[in-house]
């Protein structure tokens, strides 16, 4: 089984001057604004084709209504084999950008924990934090294949308020922890995956720990560690000029210890060349900062036999 990453970045639907077309990958900040779209478009299809993933988990996706379209109109004509099986559940994200899932392989079990509360989960609230309130910014959302459980997520960014987004992350952290514990009799023994954008920034003097560390520290395996460090790195932010790995592979022990081996791989040809710590070649038509298949990077990872 290969399983795949991708925050497609801002992937909606919209209709203008009498016709659907899709919003490029860009939030505002592109002076090109909308006369690349088609371009940036072509390029996630042709970056998602090349990954050849059997399932894709994606964050930023507006609605479903958009991946069936993102599917027929620009997927599918790159020649790749279709994804049958596609979700995308509303989350909490106040502009809509929910995570979603492309599958070949049959789905046997969704569950959306949007709506969970803190005081549902019964998970200590931080002060400030109201208790019946929904614990993700997005979504933790479940999916079963077989014998792989995958928890997709997207967790908060580090803006505009970087300590208040950390206990943000603290919480969705914790709650998602606590999800996999009541999930499974023995989740060390079990077979599960989180992945996606956790919106985990470089380390900072100013941060004692990283606020997804629950989720690692005695729980799972950051398959991430197997890249070699100076490799580590999804996103270039062009404000700040710095490199960071926001999108995680988070494997149970087991999981880890049936695949050894098994290496996460990062594809990067759909950035922009601004992006300029990366030497490869890219895929054809992308600009310096657009047109380019999306702000990150994709990341796949296979699990022969799965």
């Amino acid at each position: 089984m290969r399983v795949a990453t991708l925050n497609v970045q801002n992937l909606r639907l919209r209709k203008k001057d009498g016709e659907f077309r899709l919003h490029g990958a860009w939030d505002g900040d592109s002076p090109e604004g909308d006369a690349l779209d088609p371009i940036d478009r072509r390029l996630t299809a042709e970056l998602l084709a090349e990954l050849d993933a059997d399932v894709i988990a994606l964050q930023e996706v507006f609605d479903l209504d958009t991946l069936n379209y993102f599917h027929q109109e620009f997927l599918l004509p790159t020649g790749t084999a279709p994804y049958p099986y596609r979700l995308c559940i509303p989350g909490n994200d106040g502009r809509g950008l929910d995570v979603a899932v492309m599958s070949r392989l049959s789905v046997e079990a969704v569950q959306s924990h949007a709506s969970l509360t803190p005081a549902e989960l019964r998970v200590e609230v931080p002060e400030g934090v109201a208790p019946d309130l929904p614990i993700f910014r997005r979504d933790c959302l479940m999916v079963r294949l077989g014998a792989l459980t995958l928890f997709v997520c997207h967790f908060k960014s580090p803006y505009p308020n970087a300590e208040k987004a950390w206990t943000t992350r603290r919480l969705e952290a914790l709650a998602t922890r606590k999800l996999i514990e009541r999930r499974f009799q023995d989740p060390q023994q079990d077979i599960w995956l989180i992945l996606g954008d956790l919106n985990e920034p470089r380390a900072s003097e100013k941060v004692k720990e990283r606020a997804t560390q629950p989720l690692v520290e005695d729980f799972s395996v950051d398959l991430m560690q197997r890249v070699p460090e100076a490799e580590r790195w999804t996103y270039f932010d062009a404000h700040s000029g710095l490199y960071h790995c926001p999108d995680a592979m988070l494997a149970s022990p087991a999981l880890a210890r049936q695949y050894p081996e098994a290496r996460p791989f990062i594809i990067r040809k759909g950035l922009g060349r601004e992006a300029s710590r990366f030497a490869g070649s890219r895929l054809s038509r992308v600009g310096r900062h657009r047109p380019h298949a999306s702000d990150h990077a994709a990341v796949k990872i296979d699990f022969p036999d799965l």
